[in-house]
């Protein structure tokens, strides 16, 4: 993911200073797609890993995340 990142800020450097090709655009479209999903992915993982709590200690996690918590167990 650090090496998708650093392409990305070189290619907006690039196109801020210069100018970028077609071919250059069209790279940097699809690396920003891509680490999109990465990070979309991530904090996916992230939120279906969680329970959250009031401040009394009351488990208030959204029944939609239960749900989809619930049907990651079962696979």
């Amino acid at each position: 993911m650090l090496t998708i990142l650093k392409r990305i800020n070189q290619l907006a450097k690039k196109e801020k200073e210069v100018g970028l090709t077609e071919i250059e655009k069209n790279e940097q479209t699809d690396l920003r797609k891509e680490y999109l999903q990465i990070f979309r992915g991530s904090i996916k993982s992230i939120l279906l890993n969680a329970t959250i709590y009031d401040p009394h200690g009351d488990d208030i996690t959204p029944e939609k995340l239960k749900k989809e918590q619930a049907q990651i167990v079962q696979q």
